[in-house]
């Protein structure tokens, strides 16, 4: 189980339901959940012209913006899922591009001040 935004909830409650099926997303079998979402990725990466995004993109990009507000790799692998933060240091390449941002910003800053004071 992962946490779940009220705004994403909101989303799957407005989806139409197979009758006895507690999925929100059934499988082709009666009572079963949908085991492979490439096809359905692939209709909606066509219509909303994302051309090569991959549902990976998906999530990289979530722990990309996770990073970049702050989380920890631990905490990120909670949202994510996942049940070893070694799983989650595939991502530990997104948390040094944050520090060398983190180091550009304050030295951006800090010849900004330097400037107003020459």
């Amino acid at each position: 189980m992962v946490p779940m935004p009220a705004a994403a909830a909101r989303v799957l409650r407005g989806l139409a339901r197979t009758p006895n099926n507690p999925f929100v997303f059934p499988g082709r079998k009666k009572g079963t959940r949908l085991h492979n979402l490439n096809d359905s990725w692939d209709r909606v990466r066509s219509r909303a012209k994302l051309d090569g995004v991959r549902l990976h993109d998906l999530r990289h990009t979530y722990a990309s913006r996770a990073l970049a507000l702050g989380h920890t790799l631990p905490m990120i692998g909670d949202l994510l899922g996942h049940r070893m933060v070694s799983t989650t240091s595939r991502y530990a390449h997104l948390e040094r591009n944050a520090v060398r941002e983190a180091a550009a910003d304050v030295a951006g800053n800090i010849a900004h001040m330097s400037s107003r004071h020459e």
